[in-house]
């Protein structure tokens, strides 16, 4: 007894309190592999995201080739800005483009989107099954369903000429006309656009509480009623995501109508505009970087406005 008192008195910490620090002490390998999975993919999220970023940013105040070295880099300030807004004649062309986009997909995709998440939360028999189906083209590239577009726009074998009754008549060429081609396109992104706002809005309805509705329908609202009263607010937050993703699928969309005539004749986009002066032809790196920052502070303005709307409701809860 007189030894177990003495070691007590030695060492005043409590034997649970001693286990917690055991159990919470990091080895020395578990350190190592705890700076390998958080360095790495800071490292290369600096060296793929930020450092090119703030490079773009510097460029852009720069005239420069590409070809030759950093040395023959001549700085002209804002003077690329400047003439990208007032002597290129392809830039408010391509930012009319991109409002439309923007434009399509807020109205349409987003409230078909909305419309067939309602429906498939209703429970209907073989949803999942639909909900595959609907959702399949958000696993598709926009390059692919580019091309799966091109087969079905075809003026003479395509699909929609032919449900037209128009394909040997009067052919319509949807992406060869540069007044039309456009929406037809629009289209073709929608068709990818709707299963993703569609997947988003029933996850927000799966996690409704039911009882609002019964609620609503005891104060005797319809369906109408309950559901713009009572159901779309809840979904408040899911609206900010909806919007802030949507618009930056306007803003960053290249992929199909690069793939479908490289973004000419009636499809120009900024992002087509950036990349044509960057690896194209004609090298500007000043020109497309000045494109780049540009798409980059509307973007950010979207972004930020989500991260507010964030950081306000969790400081509510």
């Amino acid at each position: 007894m007189t030894v177990l008192q003495d070691a007590q008195r030695t060492d005043p910490t409590p034997p649970v309190r001693k286990r917690r620090r055991r159990a919470t002490a990091l080895s020395g390998s578990d350190r190592i592999v705890l700076l390998v999975m958080v360095g790495v993919p800071t490292l290369l999220h600096l060296a793929l995201v930020w450092i090119p970023t703030l490079s773009s940013v510097v460029l852009s105040f720069s005239s420069w080739d590409g070809i030759g070295d950093l040395s023959t880099i001549k700085f002209v300030g804002f003077q690329n800005y400047v003439d990208i807004f007032t002597a290129y004649p392809r830039f408010w062309p391509a930012v009319q483009h991109n409002l439309i986009w923007l434009a399509f997909l807020l109205v349409l995709p987003t409230s078909f989107g909305l419309l067939l998440a309602v429906l498939l939360d209703r429970k209907l028999k073989f949803t999942r099954i639909y909900q595959s189906i609907l959702y399949l083209p958000v696993v598709l590239a926009l390059a692919m369903v580019g091309f799966i577009w091109q087969l079905m726009y075809e003026p003479n074998l395509g699909l929609v000429n032919n449900l037209l009754g128009i394909e040997h008549t009067n052919p319509i060429d949807w992406l060869g006309n540069s007044d039309i081609n456009i929406y037809a396109v629009l289209i073709a992104a929608g068709w990818k656009h709707t299963g993703y706002v569609m997947l988003l809005y029933l996850a927000g309805l799966k996690s409704f509480d039911p009882s609002l509705k019964e609620a609503a329908a005891l104060d005797g609202a319809n369906g109408w009623q309950t559901f713009w009263r009572v159901t779309f607010p809840v979904l408040k937050p899911i609206n900010v995501i909806v919007l802030v993703i949507t618009v930056i699928e306007g803003l960053r969309a290249f992929d199909i109508v690069y793939a479908i005539n490289r973004g000419r004749n009636g499809l120009e986009l900024v992002s087509v505009l950036i990349t044509d002066n960057i690896i194209g032809e004609s090298s500007r790196i000043g020109w497309g970087s000045a494109l780049a920052v540009i798409l980059l502070v509307i973007s950010l303005g979207f972004i930020i406005t989500y991260l507010v709307q964030v950081f306000r409701r969790e400081d509510r809860t």
